[in-house]
């Protein structure tokens, strides 16, 4: 199973620098930058992307979007 989430985080300096660091921890891409915020693009278990959240909280999250567990038996049949 895997969940595909966007998560806003606006920041500058040291702020911006830690988001950054924590998205490459996490494998996050960066699909959205601006010169005060970024839009991050991050897969994988839903308890993955609940700790990146909140890690992102104090760094200034503004917005989350999740699409929910998607899932497929793995094997042939």
């Amino acid at each position: 199973e895997r969940e595909l989430a966007m998560v806003k985080v606006r920041g500058k300096g040291e702020e911006r620098v830690e988001a950054l660091r924590l998205a490459d921890a996490f494998r996050a891409r960066v699909i959205d930058a601006s010169t005060e915020s970024f839009v991050f693009e991050i897969t994988g278990k839903s308890s993955k992307i609940d700790q990146f959240v909140a890690l992102m909280l104090p760094l200034g999250l503004v917005e989350v979007s999740r699409t929910g567990i998607a899932a497929i038996v793995r094997g042939p049949d």
